[in-house]
């Protein structure tokens, strides 16, 4: 077996296996001449709305941006509240400052590591303002209980604005994850399970007017050029990874039966080890962005896996409201934020991606079995 080092990531290995289809779409977008907001994207918008299950999808540059665009459509003032959750991405808490609102931080259902409805309906019933909207994300690739947060939301008139960053494909029910909400957004960071080769995002809707208002927004508030109707911004879709991400799509979900391969490898090789294993949710397809152990020696898990040549990732070490940047100044739902604090200190995730090879998967499980504490 081979002693070479094992990533946690690579996603050089999605350009080597689809070579071929990739360079050609870059020579079609570079004999274009068109560069900006071009046929690529307009195709690309297109094809993911169709996917995801919407009729409207407007691309940007990132993730982050995605978010923010979508709160910025609401219309949302500086004293309205967006509930989301501390585990995660600090992007998701970012962007609601960027649009102008206020962060209300909710703690997590321990088993999937997602927006606790317990905790949201907590908050809805004592909150620090007008809860003016909802961000569950769809964390490590398995849906948010959507059916709760939904009801939630009808029930005190929020809207919700699905982040779908990491569960590109995945689906609850039978029906694709970003076709839930009013808005969903979307990261196309290289990682990702639909990654573009540099960064990129896309808004999810089937709200018209919505869409009609983030095509102006991501633009400087142009209807027509060099006229601003509203105060926009500069958020476009790279046509190159546009033309890039038109290939990848055509690929994700044969990639993400790959990752549930993978997942199924390590469930099967892992089980009874004494690490607690990612629980998926019924109804639910999980598309395995990460595969995530949670070990209370999560310290010393990594650090004997790295001497093993294992490369691992902690997907996040420090809940967003126990940073520097938002430390003591973010509002808190009732009951504080325990279950996402311990999280952060448990969660590992293993190497995951669709090009992994079974070897190393092999590799890795052999690892674990070695080490073998919980």
């Amino acid at each position: 077996m081979s002693d070479r080092p094992i990533l946690q990531a690579d996603p050089g290995a999605s350009y080597r296996a689809n070579k071929t289809m990739l360079d050609a779409a870059l020579a079609r977008f570079f004999a274009s001449g068109r560069f900006i907001l071009g046929p690529e994207v307009a195709q690309f918008e297109q094809d993911f709305a169709a996917y995801v299950g919407c009729r409207h999808g407007i691309g940007v540059g990132s993730g982050t941006d995605a978010l923010v665009l979508a709160l910025k459509s609401l219309d949302l003032g500086p004293d309205d509240y967006v509930a989301t959750v501390s585990h995660t991405a600090v992007a998701t808490v970012a962007a609601i400052e960027l649009a102008g609102a206020k962060p209300l931080l909710i703690d997590i259902d321990p088993a999937r590591f997602t927006l606790d409805p317990a905790a949201l309906a907590r908050a809805f019933a004592a909150p620090p303002g007008r809860i003016a909207a909802i961000i569950p994300v769809h964390l490590y690739g398995l849906a948010a209980d959507l059916d709760a947060i939904l009801a939630l939301a009808r029930q005190h008139g929020a809207r919700v604005i699905e982040d779908c960053a990491q569960s590109h494909g995945a689906l609850l029910n039978g029906q694709r994850l970003g076709s839930f909400g009013d808005l969903a957004c979307f990261s196309f960071y290289p990682t990702k399970n639909l990654g573009a080769f540099g960064d990129g995002g896309a808004v999810t809707t089937n709200d018209a007017a919505l869409a009609t208002r983030m095509r102006e927004l991501r633009e400087y508030g142009w209807r027509e050029r060099y006229i601003s109707h509203l105060a926009g911004m500069n958020t476009r879709l790279d046509e190159m990874q546009a033309a890039l991400l038109r290939v990848k799509l055509r690929r994700l979900d044969a990639d993400n039966a790959h990752r549930q391969a993978i997942a199924g490898a390590y469930d099967d090789g892992l089980r009874g080890l004494g690490f607690g294993l990612p629980i998926r949710r019924r109804g639910a397809s999980h598309v395995f962005h990460q595969y995530v152990l949670r070990v209370a020696a999560r310290d010393a898990l990594q650090a004997a896996l790295r001497e093993r040549g294992v490369g691992t990732n902690i997907h996040y070490p420090a809940p967003v409201h126990l940073q520097p940047a938002y430390r003591g100044r973010v509002a808190v739902g009732p009951g504080g934020l325990g279950e996402s604090e311990r999280a952060a200190r448990e969660v590992l995730s293993l190497p995951m991606y669709p090009e992994l090879p079974d070897d190393d998967v092999a590799r890795v499980i052999a690892a674990l079995e070695a080490i073998s504490f919980g």
